[in-house]
């Protein structure tokens, strides 16, 4: 079983001023060490004239011990162009550097009308160190295909036995469970592979890779993974896809399933070591995590109550 030691909240947007008129949420925090410091990527909100949300990325730099170093002052990645995969919002950006070049992947979405939301995945480049990245092209790399038909996004990249990998979320109904209510999501986790890190192959297209603990109506998402003991492990996670964001026991919680081959994965939240806190910033809900090591430990970043309205934070696992 992990064992996790929560070392508490080390962010909060709100103490910062971010680029965008961004005030508020620090969503799906992203890592990428560089030297001496930790860069955290994460994603922010900002209102566009309508009132409604525009999702942009920021990052936060950390010293080694996680204090806050400073703050993006300029935007990192602009939006999608009109009529884009990413023209409202990039949740989340992962970060990943192969061979000197610094890929981001995009997880991008966009506004509908019969439904709230659709989404796909793109790729960008930094030449700057991380400061900025510009899109390889205004179209995605990773979408929606015959039998993954929508909400292609959360995309989580690491490079094993020579090739890329990327866990992501694909979209398997929109439901109504409320004539009060708009439709609500379902996705589940896949994978794809690939060569180069810009062309995928689906692994097989519809293949949801981690079963579900909750029923059929289970929304997983924000899959990590990383290597220990020759065993991989992947944190995500899970949540009832109705009434999630106000009855706390239906909303977000840390599942955990283990794989040696990296392609059938045994579930076992039991595993996951880490759950809410009463009390605390995390008392709610946990979401959107995501692993990294660090000088030989291991940690965990991710959100809090309210999706990350007010930040995220950090947990060492315990050898």
């Amino acid at each position: 079983m992990m064992r996790w030691k929560k070392i508490g909240k080390i962010f909060d947007p709100t103490w910062f001023e971010l680029p965008n008129n961004c005030k508020e949420f620090a969503q799906s925090p992203q890592v990428l060490l560089i030297d001496d410091f930790i860069r955290v990527y994460f994603s922010t909100r900002e209102k566009d004239i309508t009132g409604k949300y525009l999702s942009h990325i920021a990052y936060a730099d950390f010293n080694k011990r996680f204090e806050v170093i400073g703050v993006s002052s300029n935007p990192v990645i602009k939006l999608g162009k009109l009529g884009c995969y990413d023209e409202h919002g990039i949740f989340p950006l992962n970060v990943f550097k192969s061979n000197e070049k610094l890929f981001a992947y995009i997880g991008g979405w966009n506004r509908r009308v019969s439904v709230s939301v659709d989404g796909s995945i793109g790729v960008a480049l930094s030449e700057d160190n991380g400061l900025t990245f510009s899109r390889l092209g205004d179209g995605p790399i990773v979408t929606s295909s015959t039998n993954e038909p929508f909400l292609i996004g959360d995309p989580f990249v690491k490079y094993f036995n020579d090739r890329f990998h990327m866990w992501y979320i694909f979209g398997t109904a929109w439901k109504t469970f409320s004539a009060e209510t708009p439709p609500d999501r379902i996705y589940k986790i896949g994978h794809a592979i690939s060569i180069d890190g810009i062309s995928w192959q689906k692994d097989e297209e519809g293949r949801q890779i981690v079963s579900d603990s909750l029923g059929g109506d289970e929304s997983q998402a924000l899959p990590t993974v990383i290597l220990i003991d020759n065993v991989y492990h992947m944190l995500f996670c899970y949540r009832q896809s109705f009434d999630f964001r106000n009855t706390r026991e239906r909303g977000y919680r840390i599942g955990y399933a283990y794989s040696n081959d990296l392609r059938n994965w045994i579930r076992d939240d039991e595993t996951a070591g880490i759950d809410v806190t009463e009390g605390d910033w995390d008392s709610e809900m946990l979401c959107y995590p995501h692993f990294f090591s660090l000088d030989s430990e291991v940690y965990l970043m991710y959100n809090g109550n309210e999706f990350g309205r007010f930040g995220f934070g950090l947990a060492k696992l315990e050898k």
